[in-house]
C-alpha cells in the first residue's frame, strides 16, 4: 500500500469518496434531527397525555419518568450523537467498498469499476502493472461528483415529521387544554409530589 499512497489520480478519488461519505453523515443528521423531533415530542406528548387522563401515584409516575428520560435518551443518541460521531470519524460508519456502491448505483456510468478499484487497491503485490491500472482507473473516475449521489433533499423531507408534535400542542392551545397538559407534564417530573385530582364538579 505504500506505493499506492504517492499515486495521485488514486488520492483524488480517496479524496472524493471522503466528502460523499461527509455528506452522506451530514444527510443523516438532518433527518436524525427531524425525526428525533417527532418521536420525542410524540413521546412527551404520550406521557403528558396518560398522566393528564389517568391522575397516576408517585409510584407511576416515577417510572413514566425515568422511562421517558431512557427513551430520550436513546433516541438523542441513534437520530444526533451517532451521526455526529461518524461524520468525525468517532464511530465506525460506511467503509469506503460500502460507499462506492451508493455510488455505483447511483451514476450508472461508474457502476461496479469504483469497487474493483478500491479492490485492487487492497492487492498486496503491488506490480507496476497494478500501480499502472490504478492509476489509470483513478483517472477515469475523477471527473464523476460523487458527493452528488447524496441529495440533501432526502434529509429535509422529515421536517414534515417533526411539525405534526407542534401541530398537535396548537391545537391543544386553540381548545383551551393547553395549560392542563403542561400541568399533567411537571407532575410526572415532579413525580415525588402527591397530587389530588380535581373535584368532578364545584
Amino acid at each position: 500500500m505504500v506505493k499506492i499512497r504517492f499515486l495521485e489520480p488514486y488520492q483524488l478519488i480517496i479524496g472524493k469518496l471522503e466528502k460523499f461519505l461527509t455528506r452522506y453523515y451530514l444527510r443523516q443528521l438532518l433527518k436524525g434531527t427531524f425525526l428525533f423531533l417527532f418521536f420525542g415530542g410524540l413521546l412527551l406528548l404520550l406521557v403528558s397525555g396518560l398522566e393528564y387522563l389517568l391522575w397516576m401515584g408517585s409510584g407511576l409516575r416515577r417510572i413514566l419518568f425515568w422511562a421517558l428520560v431512557g427513551i430520550e435518551l436513546f433516541l438523542f443518541f441513534r437520530y444526533l450523537v451517532q451521526p455526529v460521531l461518524q461524520l468525525f470519524r468517532l464511530q465506525r460508519g460506511l467503509s469506503y467498498k460500502e460507499g462506492s456502491s451508493m455510488i455505483g448505483r447511483h451514476f450508472p456510468e461508474v457502476g461496479d469499476r469504483l469497487y474493483n478499484l478500491l479492490e485492487l487497491a487492497e492487492n498486496p503485490g503491488q506490480s507496476e502493472l497494478l500501480l499502472a491500472s490504478i492509476e489509470q482507473r483513478s483517472r477515469n473516475l475523477k471527473h464523476v461528483p460523487f458527493a452528488r449521489a447524496v441529495r440533501m433533499q432526502d434529509g429535509w423531507r422529515y421536517a414534515r415529521y417533526a411539525v405534526l408534535p407542534l401541530l398537535f400542542i396548537g391545537a391543544l392551545w386553540l381548545t383551551g387544554k393547553g395549560l392542563d397538559f403542561l400541568d399533567s407534564y411537571q407532575r410526572v417530573v415532579d413525580y415525588r409530589t402527591a397530587y389530588q385530582p380535581p373535584a368532578p364538579f364545584a
